[in-house]
């Protein structure tokens, strides 16, 4: 999904941007140009910057327990 059609950013765009440690529309802004233009995806941009936030910390989160506390692993590998 296109979010920003000035700038050309889609939805994935900003998944991206994300992993790669955007965590602000400020830094979004930064790094896409999204939303610096006429504005008009400025809320689009700001949900869609919320999303894949929350996708991102509850997959760390699901990770980490997953894997179980840290001395597990290790032992596990010795």
């Amino acid at each position: 999904m296109i979010v920003c059609v000035c700038h050309r950013v889609s939805d994935r765009d900003i998944a991206h941007a994300v992993g790669s440690g955007c965590a602000t529309l400020d830094e979004l802004q930064d790094e896409l140009r999204v939303a610096t233009a006429c504005g008009a995806c400025v809320d689009c941009a700001r949900q869609t910057l919320e999303a894949h936030r929350n996708h991102a910390t509850r997959a760390t989160r699901d990770c980490r327990t997953a894997a179980g506390p840290a001395h597990v692993v290790m032992a596990a590998r010795v």
